[in-house]
């Protein structure tokens, strides 16, 4: 049986006490948002493992939300190939200040607080309006009994990352962590050279609900130096590509079954591999590790005339050049629309900066971006342009296509006669 966990929208870190109590007993427990949908019996039947384990949700990036089961013992085995890969790094994870301000009803805030837990070290939770407010987060922290004392790290996503590197607390807050693991989406370039010029030790990192987080992650001297990707695969990850591009994991905290459309199913094949989605390359540079690079969701790709195109990377890929020639722009999705001709092209969502752009600059910035696509290849080109003052990742750092298809046709709606 699944016994539905609510977690505090005011305070999350109160659904921790709830999950020891539901360890000690063996429950199977769903962790979910307070009025979150779908409830346990939503879900279906499916032949729970005996010694209970957490029912959490996964994707949600291209508007299709599913669950995982996860044993908790899936949870230990991710929590000690994590501290194995800390260990490599040369930090001890028994002394380590973990710092926690990614919510528990998924997989990112939720092993935080595990990991601690397995190592004996120290956890702190950090409130989501704190990590909007560096001057606070900076206070906050200073006055933390492990702060200055042990080494600290954190798990963030790109869009708190950027917030705190614009504010100089931010800055002195990230300069003063062991380490900062970045994943749940694409780490900008700009930021990453920026992080890098301050001396920010990122390690960024790719896994996935359904490995219970973390299956590879740069180290931070490697980041340091330049490297690019997701690092190597942790100690007891295996990664392969298949002819189609799609990464293959390979590991045993797989989740035991994953809720999608409907229904239950198994993710692995018969031989133990989880087809990911996500398209990727695999290196081997001379004499060293494996290296993982993520090139985009498979899922997330559209095919216009005749071509695959990764709407994601292209996105990032503009709002680079944008950001090189200085153009006062935050946040860039490109979004597909059905073509008659094409079979699908592109539309691009842009998001200015508010304190140094206004709606009068837009047609002369949405020429420049057209400029900068009109060496591009034609699938790859947006047709149409919206400035988009709403545009902005979810608390994960997932891009919500549903949410931003449906924006668009209000405002096709809205200019209709």
């Amino acid at each position: 049986m699944i016994h539905p966990l609510p977690v505090p929208a005011l305070d999350p870190g109160a659904v921790f006490p709830e999950l020891e109590k539901a360890i000690a007993r063996g429950d199977w427990v769903l962790l979910q948002s307070l009025g979150a949908r779908p409830g346990r019996e939503a879900l279906g039947e499916w032949d729970l493992p005996s010694g209970g384990g957490v029912v959490i949700a996964s994707g949600g990036s291209q508007g299709g939300r599913s669950f995982c089961l996860q044993p908790w013992g899936h949870l230990d085995r991710s929590a000690e190939a994590c501290a194995h890969w800390l260990e490599g790094v040369g930090l001890s994870p028994e002394r380590l200040l973990v710092l926690n301000p990614l919510p528990p009803d998924h997989v990112s805030g939720l092993m935080p607080w595990w990991r601690s837990r397995a190592w004996g070290s120290m956890h702190q939770r950090l409130d989501a309006a704190l990590m909007k407010s560096p001057k606070e987060l900076w206070a906050f922290s200073q006055a933390l009994p492990g702060w200055g004392k042990t080494q600290a790290v954190v798990s963030l996503v790109p869009t708190q990352l950027k917030r705190l590197m614009e504010h100089p607390d931010g800055v002195a807050w990230l300069q003063q962590l062991a380490l900062v693991w970045v994943g749940g989406a694409a780490l900008p370039v700009p930021l990453a050279n920026r992080a890098r010029t301050l001396g920010v030790r990122l390690a960024p990192c790719y896994g996935a609900t359904e490995t219970v987080a973390m299956v590879a992650a740069q180290t931070p001297d490697q980041f340091l130096r330049g490297a690019v990707g997701c690092g190597a695969p942790l100690v007891d990850v295996e990664l392969r590509v298949d002819r189609d591009g799609a990464l293959l994991v390979r590991t045993n905290r797989l989740a035991v079954a994953r809720w999608r459309g409907g229904q239950w199913t198994e993710l692995a094949d018969a031989e133990g591999w989880w087809r990911t989605g996500d398209a990727a390359v695999l290196s081997k540079p001379s004499k060293g590790q494996l290296q993982l690079e993520i090139c985009g969701r498979l899922d997330g790709a559209i095919h216009s005339g005749g071509h695959t195109v990764f709407p994601e990377q292209l996105g990032q890929r503009l709002l680079l050049e944008a950001q090189e020639q200085d153009m006062p722009i935050e946040a860039i999705f490109l979004l597909p629309v059905e073509s008659p001709e094409w079979g699908e092209r592109l539309v691009a969502l842009i998001r200015l900066c508010k304190a140094t752009a206004s709606a009068a600059e837009w047609p002369s910035l949405e020429s420049r971006l057209r400029a900068i696509t009109a060496k591009w290849m034609p699938a790859e080109r947006p047709v149409a342009w919206y400035s988009c003052d709403q545009l902005e990742l979810s608390a994960t750092g997932k891009w919500q296509r549903a949410r931003w298809q449906n924006w668009l046709l209000s405002q096709e709606s809205a200019q209709m006669p």
